[in-house]
C-alpha cells in the first residue's frame, strides 16, 4: 500500500506527496475581496504540500459574507491571484481554489443583499462582519430563476480560476454553506423538485458539478463534502441517504478528488454521534479520496496505508507548520497556531510561523 509521503496523481494534477493543505479562511484580502501581496508569500510557503487547496474564495458578492475574504468574479481579482499562482508553481508547488458560496451564512451588512438558501431558516448563532458579529438573517429561498443565474456564477468563476493560473477548482459544497443547506434535510424544506427525497436535494449538487466540469474538464474539478454531524446549524436525519448517492454520481464524473471533512465524537471544533460515512462512501466512490478532520502523524499514516483514504488534509497544522510536509516525514515537534490572529489583518500568525529549519 502506499505511504503517506510517496506522490499520487489527481486528476490532472501530479502530486509529489499526499499531504494537503486543507482551505483555510484567513481575511487577509481588502474589502472588496482582492487578494493582497501578503497572500503570495504565505501560500509560497506552503507550496511543498502535496496540495493547496486555497481558502474558500467567492463565486459572487451575494454568496461571500466573511470579511476580507477573497473572491474570483471580477478581473481585478482574476490579476491579484496571479502572482499567488505564479509563485507556488515556482517553488514547485500545486494549487486549486476553492470556490464558495456560503448561502444563509452571510450577513445583508457584508453583501449589501438578503441571503439566500433553499429555505427561509436563519442559520442558529452569529454571522462575522465588519462591525462585529450579528445574528444570522433568515434567508429568502430560491426561486426558480435564480438557479441559472448561479450556475452561471460558478462557471464564471471557474472560468476565472484557470484564467489565474490555478490548477483547477474544489467546489465547496460542505460546512453549512449554500449546496450543503440544499443536501440535508435540516435546512431544506422545500416541495419542489430541489427538496424532499435525497434524489431532489441532491440536485442543485450535480447541476453545478454537471456546470463545472463542462467547464474546465472533471480532472481539473474536486468537490468537499461533510457528510455527518451539524455544520452551522445544517445536519441531515439521515446522512447515508443522501451523501452515499451523491458520492456515487461524483465517482460516474470522474472528478479529480473528493474531500471529506467528517467530524467525530470528541472533536475540538464540533462533534456529533453520528458515524462517519467514509468507509461506505469508500465503496461507491472509486477515485482519490482525501479525508479531514483533526488527524495526528499517526492516524494518517495509519489511514494512507490501510487504504482508508488516498491522502489527507490538514487545516490548523498548515498555519502554524509552514513546512508541516517536511515536520510530518521526520517527525518533528509541531509549533501551535494562535487563535487570535486566524482571522486577524497582517503579518502576525499569517507569514511569520517559522520553518523548523530557521527555528533550530
Amino acid at each position: 500500500m502506499p505511504s503517506l509521503f510517496d506522490p499520487i496523481r489527481i486528476g490532472a494534477i501530479e502530486a509529489p506527496n499526499r499531504i494537503f493543505m486543507a482551505p483555510l479562511t484567513r481575511a487577509r484580502a481588502t474589502r472588496d475581496h482582492v487578494p493582497t501581496p501578503i497572500m503570495v508569500e504565505y501560500y509560497t510557503q506552503r507550496a511543498s504540500a502535496g496540495l493547496i487547496i486555497s481558502e474558500a474564495t467567492g463565486i459572487s458578492q451575494e454568496g461571500l459574507g466573511w470579511p476580507y475574504a477573497p473572491g474570483l468574479w471580477n478581473r481585478e481579482q482574476v490579476e491579484a491571484w496571479k502572482p499567488v499562482t505564479k509563485a507556488v508553481h515556482e517553488h514547485g508547488g500545486r494549487i486549486v481554489a476553492q470556490l464558495w458560496h456560503m448561502g444563509r451564512m452571510v450577513h445583508s451588512s457584508v453583501t449589501g443583499l438578503q441571503p439566500v438558501a433553499p429555505s427561509a431558516i436563519a442559520a442558529p448563532g452569529y454571522s462575522h462582519t465588519y462591525e462585529g458579529k450579528v445574528p444570522y438573517e433568515t434567508p429568502r429561498p430560491l426561486v426558480e430563476n435564480d438557479f441559472p443565474r448561479i450556475l452561471d456564477d460558478y462557471e464564471r468563476a471557474a472560468q476565472h480560476a484557470m484564467e489565474a493560473g490555478f490548477d483547477g477548482i474544489q467546489l465547496h459544497a460542505a460546512n453549512g454553506y449554500l449546496i450543503d443547506e440544499f443536501l440535508r434535510d435540516g435546512p431544506n424544506h422545500r416541495t419542489d423538485g430541489y427538496g424532499g427525497s435525497p434524489e431532489n436535494r441532491m440536485r442543485f449538487l450535480t447541476e453545478v458539478v454537471d456546470r463545472l466540469t463542462a467547464t474546465i474538464g472533471a480532472d481539473r474539478t474536486a468537490v468537499r463534502l461533510s457528510p455527518n454531524g451539524d455544520s452551522q446549524g445544517s445536519i441531515d436525519s439521515d446522512p447515508a441517504s443522501v451523501f452515499v448517492p451523491a458520492a456515487r454520481y461524483l465517482d460516474s464524473k470522474g472528478i479529480a478528488f473528493l474531500e471529506l471533512r467528517e467530524l467525530g465524537p470528541n472533536d475540538t471544533f464540533g462533534s456529533t454521534d453520528q458515524p462517519k460515512l467514509s468507509p461506505e462512501i469508500r465503496k461507491v466512490f472509486h477515485g482519490p479520496l482525501v479525508l479531514n478532520q483533526e488527524y495526528t502523524r499517526g492516524a494518517a499514516i495509519e489511514a494512507v496505508a490501510d487504504g482508508h483514504a488516498d491522502a489527507i488534509a490538514f487545516g490548523r497544522k498548515f498555519i502554524s507548520n509552514p513546512d508541516l510536509v517536511e515536520r510530518l516525514r521526520r517527525d518533528l515537534p509541531l509549533a501551535p497556531d494562535v487563535m487570535k490572529t486566524w482571522y486577524s489583518r497582517g503579518a502576525e500568525g499569517y507569514t511569520d510561523y517559522p520553518s523548523a529549519s530557521a527555528a533550530d
